[in-house]
């Protein structure tokens, strides 16, 4: 390695991108290639850093299998910060594996939590998890070895486990601390911030109730009979009944559970259930259905009982009724709290991370972007879409796949 592209790479390292640019900005072999690529992804040209790196994979010769796979994991990198994410993982584990088997184990360790960081964003948590636990804390470098606690973070956040977060949280700032970043240290600082904002609603007869984290997860391991908008369910103890693919019943059991201890008029649950003003008998008659359902969903926890003007939810064993909202309401509240994270997002990672069909994306990004609370840059393949950050609370309840039930 010659002093130039060492002194690059010192400045790279040191977080120092223009710095390693002045060094290698005119050379086109494949180390200046990929350290130029490496730079401009550090100055956020993610377009540009990603065909550097490629360049450079496809300049290395066969013998050089170490640095093309440095390459291969340095632009899945950057593929993750341009949310690019519908791509195979294969390659990156393929590159994890080359690393290991020439005692890289850095850049190994860094590909594997690439891969791990992937399956957080698309919200597969037992996948992450998995991941997650297979790396060695102890051999990372300190800047990987906050952002694999950051991960770690978010992955307890998202699973609802407030100690577990808030640990991993001070190791992430004991590494950032070590590896004298400061764009660590500032995300570190958001992390612990993000847990004294409120992120969910408690909503019940006596009014409204911000929450933080802490205090949703205190909420949801007491006795209250729970109706969740977070996870699209009813839960009281140990039972739980998920009603995320039953719209009508989910909309019934929270009318229901914001008027206990009240009963709710027979025409205000056709509006909220059926979106309809004018109800019909036809109406009344599917009401009675849903509500013939739901009564049975619910049994375990409550009963549902008929009143002179409509329903009552009555809980079992006198328990308290709370339905737990989150911060912000809207059918789109998954998507813009997906948006506000900074990143641009396409529309095919979008959907991948929703589990929808880039077709319904389409129709929500279209309807938002009218209402100007999304803005889209770039044509046709290259289209992304921005929001601007969700100031005053943290958006953890709202992301995919939050609240998994064991």
């Amino acid at each position: 390695m010659d002093s130039l592209i060492a002194a690059s790479a010192r400045a790279l390292a040191a977080g120092d991108a223009l710095g390693a640019l002045k060094r290698v900005a005119l050379r086109d072999d494949p180390p200046a290639l990929a350290l130029r690529g490496i730079a401009m992804a550090q100055l956020g040209e993610h377009p540009r850093a990603r065909e550097l790196l490629r360049r450079a994979a496809s300049g290395f010769g066969a013998h050089e299998e170490a640095a093309r796979a440095r390459c291969v994991v340095a632009e899945a990198e950057v593929a993750l910060a341009m949310r690019d994410l519908g791509g195979s993982p294969r390659a990156l584990i393929a590159a994890a594996a080359t690393l290991e088997a020439r005692a890289d184990l850095a850049n190994a360790l860094q590909a594997r939590l690439i891969a791990a960081r992937r399956l957080l964003l698309i919200g597969r948590l037992d996948e992450a998890a998995a991941a997650l636990s297979l790396l060695d804390g102890h051999s990372l470098p300190p800047s990987l070895a906050a952002v694999a606690e950051l991960a770690s973070a978010e992955l307890a956040l998202r699973s609802l486990r407030t100690g577990t977060a808030r640990a991993a949280l001070a190791r992430a700032h004991e590494a950032a601390v070590r590896a004298r970043v400061p764009a660590l240290l500032a995300e570190v600082a958001e992390a612990r911030a993000a847990l004294e904002r409120p992120a969910a609603r408690r909503i019940a007869a006596g009014g409204e109730q911000a929450l933080r984290m802490d205090e949703v997860e205190a909420l949801l391991a007491s006795d209250a009979l729970v109706v969740d908008a977070c996870r699209r369910g009813i839960g009281g103890g140990d039972t739980w009944r998920s009603l995320a693919r039953r719209p009508v019943l989910f909309s019934l059991a929270r009318a229901l559970a914001a008027a206990w201890p009240g009963d709710v008029d027979r025409d205000a649950l056709i509006a909220d259930a059926f979106r309809t003003r004018d109800p019909d008998e036809t109406h009344r008659a599917r009401l009675r259905v849903e509500i013939g359902r739901l009564r049975v969903l619910v049994k375990p926890m409550a009963r549902i009982e008929a009143t002179p003007r409509g329903f009552i939810l009555t809980p079992l064993d006198a328990r308290p009724v709370v339905v737990l909202a989150p911060p912000i309401d809207g059918d789109q509240a998954s998507l813009v709290a997906l948006l506000s994270d900074g990143a641009a997002w396409s529309t095919s990672a979008l959907a991948l991370a929703l589990g929808a069909s880039q077709r319904t994306v389409q129709r929500a990004l279209a309807d938002l972007e009218a209402e100007q609370r999304v803005r889209a840059i770039g044509q046709a393949r290259a289209r992304r879409w921005l929001a601007p950050p969700l100031a005053g609370f943290t958006t953890i309840l709202l992301l995919p796949a939050a609240l998994p039930i064991e």
